[in-house]
């Protein structure tokens, strides 16, 4: 179970993942021995996944971001196809989907002729019948926090 003080901990760790842990202990009233034993805790059970910085993106050249969906033809190249997925790293995240196609990618490039040759590529994967690509001119909110609620609030 999670409780009150470790969703209190979570939601200022989204804040500022850089939170020192002497900050963090004193911000929601423990010791630092308590505080690390419920990081490693929570770090234990999967709940805290991990800790990233977020780059601009821009600063590195990938001016282009877009969308795929992807349409296949069938269940049966799934596991080459995220196998391709995960050795392609201008593919940032890859989601299974309802709907029109059966997966949808972010991805990001350099410019078009970077982005002509990822989609003649994800297009050749075994099973891909056709991709429909969306441009992002800008981007209005970019989050990785999730919206957690205390009992109390």
């Amino acid at each position: 179970m999670v409780d009150d003080l470790d969703l209190t901990i979570l939601k200022k760790l989204q804040e500022n993942g850089r939170t020192k842990r002497n900050e963090l202990a004193e911000a929601v009233g423990l010791s630092v021995p308590s505080l690390s034993e419920r990081l490693n805790k929570l770090e234990d059970r999967g709940i805290i996944e991990g800790y990233y910085a977020k780059v601009n993106r821009h600063e590195f050249g990938f001016d282009i971001m877009a969308f795929v969906s992807v349409i296949m033809d069938s269940s049966k190249n799934y596991e080459k196809f995220v196998e391709y997925v995960k050795k392609t790293p201008e593919i940032l995240e890859c989601h299974s989907i309802l709907g029109e196609g059966s997966h949808i990618l972010k991805i990001v490039v350099k410019g078009t002729k970077e982005l002509e040759l990822l989609l003649s590529k994800i297009q050749s994967w075994p099973g891909v019948t056709r991709t429909i690509t969306s441009f992002v001119l800008s981007s209005i909110k970019e989050s990785t926090s999730l919206p957690l609620k205390l009992k109390k609030e």
